[in-house]
């Protein structure tokens, strides 16, 4: 026959209640530490001047302005000013499949 009771003999009320506050802690602490480790911090996105991303891309700031204003490369006006997030400009750059010519 089951019994739905514990018997506990040799260790007080305290004890007991220490023992549990400590055992439920540390679990506690296992879990806060296994979601910090998994879920890191939000990076904060790198904003580039038009000059370091003329650089970046190795082009003049004429050319640069123009990519800008055709679409091709997306800026944000912060202001009176014009930033580029960095991922965005390296995404922006594709790759260009060379087609070979042949003789007919």
């Amino acid at each position: 026959m089951m019994s739905n009771e514990i018997l506990l003999n040799g260790i007080s009320f305290d004890d007991l209640q220490n023992s549990i506050k400590t055992i439920v802690q540390n679990e506690v602490q296992k879990i806060v530490t296994e979601l910090s480790n998994n879920n890191p911090e939000p990076t904060i996105p790198e904003f580039l001047t038009r000059k370091e991303t003329s650089q970046l891309l190795n082009v003049s700031l004429v050319t640069l302005h123009d990519w800008t204003m055709s679409g091709i490369i997306p800026a944000q006006r912060i202001g009176t000013r014009i930033r580029y997030k960095k991922s965005e400009v390296l995404q922006s750059l594709k790759d260009i499949k060379t087609i070979k010519y042949r003789r007919a």
